[in-house]
């Protein structure tokens, strides 16, 4: 396959959600190294300002939640103000709850889809009028969950299927623009979201180290950033980190067929009411530790 043309990211502003740890942070990291200025969007001011600072001074943080379209439209703005125009938008932010549906509040799984879906079409919709202007890039991260299935990830499958959607749906919408679009399918990649579930239910921790390849592995931050901003250059359609989750996504109709829902089925039976045991004992909380997309729970 021949290899896709790259667009230097050197000059190009960039700005990222959810840019205070994990995944965003490590890319905005990765941007910046690459010549990029840096707008970096979350809820942890303090967080995200530390993050900024170690960048340089060309780089900027603004506080938003995705959830609110003035905010994003102020971040937006300011991005513009300060780098003279925007060039790439990744929306990141995304959050997942500790929970089955039948042991969860309302709220939580409103608030999951809230978040990770329409808080991804929110960030798109602001950006969009001035990423038009430069003929520039969206990157919506989705994940595996977009195409596979797990007790206990109902809202957070949901959520993420649907980002994959709207982005297939906008890349239409928006070609005759020069915009690109792509959706990143991350598995298991070693973030605080991802150690704080594991570390609250540990029946979630069993059965995610029994599933088959790439679906049960860990991938670090680094080599997942990695893979994101080779996307911002490159501007392909999908990132599957790792590789060989794009195999996986091909055969997604086999995956969560009838044939392995009936494997899956006799697994559940067991393990569905370990994982709801291990729920009852977090006695009402029902998103991670380190978790700030749900600022009813006291997150900043």
């Amino acid at each position: 396959m021949a290899r896709r043309p790259r667009t230097s990211l050197a000059g190009r502003s960039v700005l990222i959600t959810g840019a205070a740890r994990g995944i965003g942070a490590a890319l905005a990291r990765k941007a910046a190294a690459r010549g990029a200025r840096v707008a970096l969007v979350g809820l942890e001011p303090d967080v995200l300002a530390r993050v900024a600072d170690e960048l340089g001074p060309e780089h900027l943080w603004v506080e938003a939640d995705v959830t609110d379209p003035e905010a994003l439209k102020a971040a937006v703005q300011r991005s513009v103000d300060t780098f003279g125009g925007l060039d790439i938008v990744v929306a990141n932010a995304g959050i997942a709850p500790l929970t089955t549906v039948m042991t969860s509040s309302a709220h939580a799984l409103a608030r999951t889809i809230e978040v990770n879906l329409t808080g991804t079409m929110l960030t798109a919709h602001a950006a969009l009028p001035e990423i038009a202007k430069r003929r520039g890039h969206v990157l919506l991260i989705s994940s595996a969950g977009a195409f596979t299935v797990l007790p206990g990830m109902s809202a957070y499958c949901a959520s993420k299927a649907g980002v994959e959607r709207f982005g297939d749906v906008l890349r239409l919408e928006v070609a005759h623009r020069g915009v690109t679009v792509a959706s990143a399918h991350p598995t298991w990649i070693d973030t605080d979201m991802v150690r704080d579930t594991e570390a609250a239910l540990p029946t979630f921790k069993q059965v995610r180290s029994t599933l088959p390849g790439p679906l049960g592995a860990f991938t670090s931050v680094e080599a997942c950033a990695e893979a994101l901003v080779e996307n911002l250059e490159t501007r392909g359609r999908r990132v599957f980190v790792p590789r060989s989750v794009g195999t996986v996504a091909a055969l997604r109709q086999l995956v969560t067929g009838a044939l392995s829902e009936k494997v899956m089925m006799r697994a559940a039976a067991q393990r569905v009411p370990e994982l709801e045991r291990d729920i009852a004992a977090l006695q009402g909380r029902e998103f991670g530790a380190n978790s700030v997309g749900d600022r009813s729970q006291g997150a900043a």
